[in-house]
């Protein structure tokens, strides 16, 4: 893979402070984490910079577990089929037997690492449950429900014994390059006082990417306010591709907070539908039989489609997540952080239906990478929720995203020592035309998204938002060329300027995609259409792009699993 950069970059004040490192490593999710131990293990120099503090970021939030073929009578293949299926056709086959033949010894290293998974108290073996799309019980769980927060404090404990130096509250900015194009570390901003605050830059000679996902450009996501897409869009700054930006999974059951309710939201675990909960409307009928074989347990789509088709039958806002069968104990003992939220919000699970609706949850596509999670930049890398390995296709099978961070970040680690970088020093970029978006702009595109490219999306919606967000850059972009003037740069215009433009490259992707896939549903294009559009979406910036133009060139390409039937014309362009 090759790139060349685009020459846009955020503005922000010079660097005012240099760090140097072998490696730097953007963000502290169990991606980030594993990818700094195994390349400190390695002998390298590790820095981890971290949008808050190391354990803020949005692996702490996951609740059921980790997927891998850990259960007597499960194997890899049966993993593989499962994630296949639900990716709905456009999973890279390679990637995904990667991950599954890959991902049990990536488990068991974790608990090498210090992580605790709930056991049998009689046999000592791990507890498996099962979630949405898996027909075998594969989920391992910690904490009944507080898998990411046990994963979270395993990795961070081992991240100090192993001296990784850290800077926190460190909002990433823009990746240095060299003159070959070459990733040379990244620029960052400190919010904080003391030596490193304000504008500084990391040295290094990889860069790796695992800064999560964006689903702070919705109005109701699970979450964390830190989600903001900055990891696509300094690699989409930077000359990357992204691929897949259209499918963003809705998880079916979050909390529902009223039809106001903005930021993050309490998440109620699939494994709350594993366990035997099940879904029901005001009158109690269980509308998700008949609809799939596998009932409330099908993959998220379905359920969220599910729901979503259900609320509006009935024009309510919300359905119902039945579990109070489980009866006190269960819900102490195996989902005790799900019932404190619900609990928190004035929803007793053990004598209440839980009301339940569909909220942003997860980006399935994101920064494009190889087999060895190398981007289109050379020494750049990505991992995590902000990659598109090619695992996940059109929809995310329930728990595959701690698996895939495992696993593909000890491939990065290994790739790095295997080949060592040497960038030249990092080129001073030219002032940027590229510009800010006001602190205020983010509620906004919040709102403009959700009410145009969220569950249900049509024609009509999509041009509504490209047509809001193309005016909102347009604003922004003739003030700058006619004043020279943009934002205050800050954090929340920062936030807001890449929110807005992960917003538009998703909007103007499920815009191309003229069918119903996975977790992409067009109202008016309601079928799946294998003969056209059984390929990727990539996306990569022109050179040199302004405001006024819509700042994305879109790449169409065959998708590269071998067995799929033929497609018109390899690749299209859009301006």
């Amino acid at each position: 893979m090759s790139g060349t950069g685009t020459g846009i970059r955020l503005h922000a004040p010079a660097p005012g402070w240099e760090h140097e490192a072998d490696v730097v490593v953007v963000g502290s999710g169990v991606a980030g984490l594993t990818v700094a131990l195994r390349c400190a293990a390695q002998g390298a120099k590790v820095t981890v910079v971290t949008k808050a503090r190391l354990d803020d970021g949005s692996t702490r939030w996951a609740q059921g577990g980790i997927a891998a073929a850990l259960g007597e009578g499960d194997t890899p293949e049966q993993h593989l089929d499962d994630t296949l299926v639900a990716g709905a056709g456009l999973c890279d086959e390679e990637a995904v037997r990667t991950l599954v033949t890959e991902g049990p010894d990536a488990v068991r290293r974790l608990i090498a690492t210090g992580a605790h998974f709930d056991t049998s108290e009689t046999t000592g073996e791990i507890l498996l449950t099962r979630e949405g799309g898996h027909h075998r019980r594969r989920i391992a769980h910690a904490g009944g429900d507080a898998t990411g927060l046990e994963i979270s404090r395993a990795l961070i404990e081992a991240v100090g014994e192993a001296g990784i130096e850290f800077i926190e509250n460190a909002l990433v900015l823009d990746l240095l390059t060299d003159a070959e194009g070459r990733a040379a570390g990244v620029t960052l901003h400190v919010m904080g006082e003391g030596q490193r605050d304000g504008v500084g830059a990391v040295r290094a000679r990889a860069v790796v990417l695992a800064t999560g996902g964006m689903g702070q450009v919705f109005s109701a996501t699970t979450n964390p306010a830190v989600s903001t897409g900055d990891g696509v869009a300094l690699a989409l700054r930077a000359g990357a591709e992204v691929s897949d930006l259209e499918f963003v999974q809705f998880h079916p059951t979050v909390l529902f907070l009223g039809p106001d309710a903005e930021g993050q939201q309490p998440l109620v675990s699939e494994a709350v539908r594993g366990e035997g909960a099940f879904l029901v409307d005001a009158d109690g009928v269980r509308f998700m039989q008949g609809q799939h074989e596998l009932a409330e347990l099908a993959p998220r789509d379905i359920v969220a489609k599910g729901i979503t088709r259900r609320m509006q039958e009935t024009g309510t806002e919300h359905m119902y997540l039945d579990g109070r069968h489980f009866g006190p104990r269960m819900w102490e003992r195996r989902f005790p952080t799900i019932l404190a939220a619900c609990r928190a919000n004035g929803i007793d699970p053990v004598t209440q239906p839980i009301p339940v609706a569909p909220a942003a949850h997860y980006a399935s596509g994101g920064v494009r990478t190889d087999l060895h999670g190398r981007t289109t930049v050379p020494g750049l890398y990505a991992c995590g929720e902000v990659a598109c390995t090619g695992v996940h296709g059109a929809n995310r099978l329930a728990s595959n995203s701690l698996l895939e961070g495992l696993v593909f970040a000890e491939r990065i680690a290994a790739d790095i020592a295997e080949h060592p970088a040497s960038p030249g020093a990092p080129v001073v970029p030219d002032p940027s035309r590229f510009p800010l978006l006001p602190a205020g702009a983010r509620f906004e595109i919040q709102r403009i998204m959700t009410r145009g490219a969220g569950v249900l999306r049509s024609e009509a919606s999509l041009d509504g938002a490209a047509g809001a967000l193309g005016r909102m850059y347009a604003d922004a972009a003739e003030l700058l060329e006619r004043d020279g003037k943009t934002a205050e740069p800050c954090v929340e215009s920062w936030e807001a300027t890449n929110l807005c433009l992960v917003a538009r490259i998703l909007v103007e992707a499920a815009r191309r995609r003229e069918e119903t896939r996975g977790c992409h549903w067009r109202e008016d294009r309601p079928e799946r259409d294998d003969e056209n559009w059984r390929r990727h979406i990539v996306v990569r910036l022109p050179s040199g792009a302004a405001a006024p133009v819509a700042p994305t060139s879109l790449t169409i390409r065959t998708t590269p699993t071998a067995d799929l039937p033929p497609t018109r014309s390899g690749t299209e362009h859009l301006r």
